[in-house]
C-alpha cells in the first residue's frame, strides 16, 4: 500500500544530499518592519534538524529521503 505524505511537511522541509533535512527559520514573511535589523540579520540562514526530529519528519515524508 502506498503512503501519503504529509503536505504540511514537504513544504517546509528539504532533504539535502546527504539525507540530513534542511529547514528555513520561521518569522520572516511579514511585520519585518516591527524586527529589529539584528533579529532579521540572525533569521536568514537556514538550519539542519535534529535527530530526534528527523525521525518524526521522516514518517511524515516517506518518500523524500530515496
Amino acid at each position: 500500500m502506498k503512503l501519503k505524505t504529509k503536505k504540511a511537511a514537504a513544504k517546509r522541509f528539504r532533504f539535502s544530499a546527504t539525507g540530513k533535512i534542511k529547514f528555513k527559520r520561521v518569522n520572516k514573511r511579514h511585520g519585518l518592519g516591527n524586527k529589529s535589523s539584528a533579529r532579521k540579520l540572525k533569521l536568514r540562514p537556514g538550519s539542519y534538524l535534529f535527530d530526534g526530529d528527523m525521525k518524526h519528519i521522516e514518517k511524515c515524508m516517506p518518500y523524500g529521503s530515496v
